[in-house]
């Protein structure tokens, strides 16, 4: 921080501190015109306001804040560039916090990170761990019981838009994932609505008045690439299996043409920087376990 903006904050932070102070000194005993019952003469709908001072017991506490206020800065940052008596900052505590989790859950970590995946699932201690990291880590995309949202895939099943298997869901953890569906809608044109009814009919579903048999040889022109010719998708690509009933962003006939339409764009982020190799191991083997009972 330069020194204007040090002395501009410390400078804010002692005008205010001698403001509160000079606001209870200056009112501490309250003089002036005031009418025979102690009141200041303003009424409104009945009720009149006294002119009394604050309780002593109250002006002491006030005066107390004050002092302990001064004491805080003169101990912890708070007055520009000045660090503090005792050199406390929130990255050093973080670190200090990170060590001592190290020191204590180090050796656990280390103990689970040497069994496989498949062994770890067997573990009910190793489980819990994981999905206690989960829930820290995850939740606000998958959610606290990793069943997923709009748009965030459904852990607890057996559909999967990736390698299932333990090494590809830590991959797509460690590294994460960026799925992309480009939009179709120029390329098709009027053939939009009758992929549309093919698509639905590839899950078994009434394809409305669409031509699904245009549909379908559009299909195979344009989608088949990711989606494979029969519609089971590709894990490589993350293209979406479309002859089940389960959907990332929405089954019915508008959000599916939406999806072709407009595309769709999926970001997983790499949790890499966030979790240790042992802490994604455990959430491997929590979420494998998940779709593997």
């Amino acid at each position: 921080m330069s020194d204007f903006w040090s002395w501009y904050i410390i400078t804010i932070v002692v005008i205010n501190i001698v403001g509160c102070w000079g606001l209870l000194y200056f009112t501490r005993n309250l003089e002036g015109e005031q009418a025979d019952d102690g009141t200041t003469g303003h009424e409104y709908d009945g009720i009149k306001e006294y002119n009394n001072p604050l309780p002593r017991w109250w002006l002491y506490m006030f005066y107390i804040t004050i002092v302990y206020s001064i004491g805080y800065l003169v101990v912890y940052p708070g007055l520009g560039n000045y660090k503090g008596t005792f050199g406390w900052t929130s990255a050093g505590q973080h670190a200090e916090e990170v060590a001592a989790a190290k020191k204590e859950f180090g050796p656990i970590f280390a103990k689970y990170a040497k069994l496989d995946v498949e062994e770890l699932v067997k573990d009910k201690k190793a489980v819990t761990m994981g999905q206690r990291i989960f829930a820290n880590t995850c939740f606000a995309c998958h959610g606290s019981d990793a069943r997923g949202a709009a748009g965030y895939p459904n852990l607890t099943d057996n559909d999967w838009l990736y390698d299932a298997t333990p090494d590809g869901i830590k991959l797509s953890i460690t590294n994460g994932r960026n799925g992309m569906m480009p939009p179709q809608g120029a390329i098709l044109g009027d053939d939009l609505k009758n992929v549309v009814g093919y698509v639905m009919a590839l899950s078994g579903r009434d394809a409305g008045t669409a031509d699904v048999d245009a549909g379908k040889a559009k299909y195979e022109q344009v989608c088949f690439v990711c989606h494979q010719s029969d519609g089971t998708g590709n894990p490589m690509l993350g293209a979406p299996n479309l002859t089940d009933m389960v959907w990332l962003y929405g089954g019915s006939a508008g959000q599916i043409e939406k999806s072709i339409k407009d595309g769709r764009t999926g970001v997983m982020p790499a949790h890499k920087d966030i979790l240790t190799a042992e802490q994604i191991h455990l959430v491997t083997g929590y979420i494998y376990s998940l779709s593997a009972e």
